[in-house]
């Protein structure tokens, strides 16, 4: 990616020190989506990268990478599938556990959001630990799914989860880096 545009779409980004504890920098992309043309070259370096892949859908994990992953789905005339936290979805769904740092979740998906064969796209804002984004590449292959990649905005190298995720064998792509919590 340019590195003029990675500093832009950096420099929209905004960081709180110190949330939701002390000691931790949150870098809030809430300032990158709601400025025009940050959201807009976010976006279109998405398309820019998947353009010419092999995708049949685009997976937004709650609630962030709706935002994102819808305007992508558009662009790309790809399909848009929510992985949502449990109990949200109406329909028949399939659930994954996964740990956290104290504690579990899960996640749910609709059981008819991907079918046996289909590349899938994961994407979400920010890669931390990894340990959503993982939950949802299984989520992804318990339906059948193939995980073409795993995006983000903003990556966290050292809190480790690209590390995490690539050795499960998954790819992963980032626009910008934020070193620190």
């Amino acid at each position: 990616m340019n590195k003029k545009i990675e500093e832009i779409i950096k420099s929209k980004i905004r960081t709180i020190p110190d949330f939701p504890k002390a000691g931790i920098q949150f870098r809030d992309i809430t300032t990158l989506l709601h400025d025009k043309e940050g959201y807009r070259m976010c976006i279109d370096a998405f398309i820019r990268r998947y353009a010419r892949h092999d995708i049949d859908s685009i997976a937004g994990i709650e609630a962030r990478g709706f935002l994102i992953g819808g305007a992508i789905a558009y662009e790309l005339r790809k399909g848009l599938v929510p992985i949502r936290k449990k109990g949200k979805l109406p329909s028949k769904k399939v659930s994954y556990e996964y740990e956290l740092e104290y504690g579990t979740d899960t996640l749910e998906v609709h059981v008819d959001a991907v079918k046996k064969g289909d590349r899938v796209l994961i994407i979400d804002d920010l890669l931390a630990t990894g340990g959503t984004s993982l939950a949802c590449a299984k989520l992804v292959e318990k339906l059948g799914g193939e995980v073409v990649e795993l995006a983000f905005i903003v990556d966290l190298p050292d809190v480790g989860g690209r590390k995490k995720i690539e050795g499960q064998g998954y790819s992963v792509f980032t626009l910008v880096e934020f070193e620190g919590d």
